[in-house]
């Protein structure tokens, strides 16, 4: 848990947009309503970095499974093609939210209590995890990438963080359920009875694997992370976690491998403009529904209507006894009778 402390203190200024936003630390165990939200048709959380490794730590300690998925532009253009996919997400316990983009839209659309610091995936806690990691004794198992790639990264994060057991495994395999490749692959995660799963497939490979295999995994916290170990073993080039806060690390990642990356960048978004066009329109409702009722509410006479609220003031006494009553001074002695309360 001083890895959970350490990476508040260290946490720097590009991942929040002000200094007050550091004031907010710690971060609050426990979630709010509000902070699970729907958006674009799909359920998302409005987590921090820390709040993701607070729920991962919790779950290890618990030997509780736990699935944390992540959405972008490119998950939402995929749900409408992939059930499988849609049937991950439905499985997920925790949805970060790995693009500014998507929480500019949900603070613009009404959803006040999104924030820029709630983008957050792999890139942006990698450090404080493993330094967790490390300091708990995990097993972390990391099944993807090219073969020779995982291994290297492995090495690379031991060697960084003492203390972390890293097993790894490659991505090319028959993933075919009930194939013996797959099934030696499962067996082998079964072996090492990891804390931590991280699967770098590429979406929606990686999700639904996860799907099909999630019955026969040993219990742990099960992550698709992409590219995670590309980057760790100096494959892929991370883009700077400020541009990530601006949302425009889609543009460097473009500028980076634009003939793969062209069409998920460049067209995939304008796919969902039907969505935003919804998303709008049933946000607007539940604002104006909410506004009514707060008009009714206002609106509504207290239990008795206007008399009543004037006898809980006044009592059944004149005025002239009731101003005295007001101003300290003394009551005067009058004949008990009846008066009609005006509101």
């Amino acid at each position: 848990m001083a890895a959970l402390l350490q990476f508040q203190r260290d946490l720097p200024m590009a991942s929040t947009p002000n200094s007050a936003d550091r004031e907010r630390l710690p971060y609050r165990l426990s979630r709010r309503p509000e902070q699970r939200i729907r958006l674009l048709g799909q359920t998302m959380d409005l987590v921090r970095p820390e709040e993701v490794l607070h729920f991962i730590a919790a779950r290890v300690k618990r030997g509780a499974p736990a699935i944390v998925a992540n959405h972008n532009a490119h998950s939402l253009y995929l749900l409408r093609r992939d059930e499988a996919l849609a049937g991950f997400y439905r499985l997920a316990d925790l949805v970060e939210i790995d693009s500014t983009p998507l929480l500019m839209w949900a603070r613009f659309s009404g959803r006040r209590s999104s924030q820029r610091f709630h983008r957050c995936t792999y890139l942006d806690w990698r450090d404080a995890f493993w330094t967790l990691a490390a300091e708990n004794g995990w097993r972390v198992f990391y099944l993807g990438g090219a073969p020779g790639v995982a291994a290297l990264a492995a090495d690379r994060i031991m060697t960084a963080f003492p203390g972390v057991e890293v097993s790894v495994h490659h991505g090319y395999f028959d993933r075919t359920p009930g194939s013996d490749e797959n099934a030696a692959v499962v067996e082998a995660v079964g072996r090492v009875q990891p804390h931590v799963l991280m699967v770098g497939m590429g979406m929606p490979i990686q999700e639904t694997w996860i799907s099909a295999n999630l019955k026969a995994l040993p219990p742990c916290v099960t992550l698709p992370v992409g590219a995670a170990f590309d980057y760790e073993a100096g494959v892929q080039r991370a883009a700077p976690r400020w541009l990530g806060q601006l949302g425009l690390e889609w543009l460097y990642r473009l500028v980076s491998d634009p003939s793969r990356l062209f069409r998920r960048y460049c067209v995939e978004p304008w796919t969902l403009g039907h969505l935003l066009v919804q998303d709008w329109r049933e946000t607007r409702a539940r604002l104006r529904a909410a506004r009514g009722s707060d008009r009714r509410s206002d609106a509504a006479p207290s239990p008795g209507g206007p008399r009543r609220r004037a006898e809980d003031q006044r009592g059944t006494v004149s005025a002239e006894a009731f101003r005295s009553k007001a101003a300290g001074r003394p009551v005067p002695a009058e004949p008990k009778r009846d008066v009609a309360l005006t509101p």
